[in-house]
């Protein structure tokens, strides 16, 4: 095991509602998150010496600490790659707890995606950057695939081509999330499940993705509070621990574009972060009662599944069937909706949902949880987290 390995936990998180339209400035939003992680940690602003968060973010951790009324800080971070940087966040404060260099960071996202600026957009700015991100996407832009789903879709035609997965297998994921989120007040589709009917006739965006294969579009902040392990059992909360934290860059890695792999079937990627998260924790995905994987696009969860060991290549098609992924199943997936069903917060709001099952809190709580895998944003260098309440 690393030597990072159960030095730090979550011990706080926070939130917003999650909305359409928050009628709220992005910096409120972060310090009502990061407030309320602090209020559910028993801390206080004081307390705090760190902030981390994504280079998306348009809050710096000085604003958000003036306006949370934190005095100063010790340690301050930013992680590139939108929603590959979410785990990254807490891999980053579990550093700086774990080395001396921080007592209490806060990791925090916080954004109007909705109401403001819409990633989902075609956006020709991005490809006329003078960055190598703006060389890259000139490569695409220029043939149509400048949003999200088209650049998903890409992948996700090979995949099926090579493994027989079809649309079918990718709307099991979105009807699983969906039916999780309809019991989970602070979900957006709460008392809003789906059938696979539904998933089948909704429009397509970008084929083979229906709507209802891509993640919603949210305002709202989530805020994730780390302390030592030690420190730890002296609060209020029991204790998520981080058994492992990881990032990873696949081979031949674009943002959202690594069209010029040998297979174009998997995410290296995250394989590599697995790798390094069940080295770093000793544990194996068997260890693992349930998962929070990250679901912009629903073909991309699939191919986590095979990525992270567990089922082998081309195998989750077969590895979901017959209730796999809800709860009951074998491996319960997003109990709190997910971003297709809860809100889309950059994966922040999955970090959060691991930590309430390792209190035993979750709306949809698995029964005898002791360990749980959560990963950031795929197609982008990402990260990834293992939970533990040993």
């Amino acid at each position: 095991m690393s030597g990072l390995s159960r030095h730090a936990a979550i011990v706080g998180i926070g939130a917003t509602d999650f909305s359409k339209d928050s009628g709220r400035s992005e910096l409120r939003l972060a310090a009502e998150a990061v407030t309320a992680a602090l209020a559910d940690a028993g801390l206080t602003p004081a307390d705090v010496d760190g902030l981390t968060t994504f280079t998306m973010d348009t809050n710096t951790q000085a604003a958000v600490a003036r306006a949370a009324g934190i005095p100063s800080l010790k340690f301050f971070s930013n992680i590139p790659f939108g929603g590959g940087a979410a785990a990254a966040t807490v891999q980053q404060a579990a550093m700086a707890v774990a080395t001396g260099v921080a007592d209490v960071v806060v990791a925090y996202r916080a954004f109007n995606e909705r109401s403001g600026h819409r990633f989902g957009q075609f956006s020709t700015q991005l490809a006329g950057n003078a960055t190598s991100s703006g060389v890259d996407n000139a490569f695409s832009y220029t043939h149509g695939l400048g949003t999200p789903a088209a650049q998903v879709a890409m992948v996700a035609r090979r995949y099926m081509h090579v493994y027989g997965a079809t649309s079918a297998d990718f709307g099991t994921i979105a009807v699983t999330d969906r039916k999780h989120a309809a019991v989970n007040p602070n979900a957006h589709f709460f008392g809003k499940p789906i059938t696979l009917e539904e998933h089948q006739a909704s429009r397509w965006i970008a084929e083979p993705l229906h709507l209802l294969d891509c993640c919603q579009e949210t305002d709202g902040g989530v805020a994730i509070v780390v302390t030592s392990a030690e420190r730890a059992r002296d609060l209020p909360q029991k204790a998520a621990v981080i058994a492992g934290a990881a990032q990873g860059s696949g081979a031949d890695q674009y943002v959202m574009t690594s069209y010029y792999r040998d297979g174009m079937t998997g995410l290296p990627e995250m394989g590599l972060v697995g790798d390094q998260l069940w080295a770093q924790s000793g544990l194996r995905p068997e260890d693992m009662q349930a998962a929070i994987l990250y679901d912009h696009f629903t073909p991309f969860v699939l191919m986590q599944l095979e990525e992270l060991g567990f089922c082998g290549r081309g195998e989750a098609k077969d590895f979901i069937k017959d209730g796999a992924l809800e709860l009951g199943g074998r491996l319960p997936l997003n109990t709190h909706g997910g971003q297709l069903g809860e809100a889309y917060i950059h994966g922040m709001n999955g970090i959060a949902e691991g930590v309430r099952q390792i209190r035993g809190t979750s709306v949809n709580q698995v029964d005898g949880l002791r360990n749980i895998v959560v990963t950031a944003g795929t197609g982008v260098p990402t990260s990834g987290l293992v939970l533990t309440g040993n």
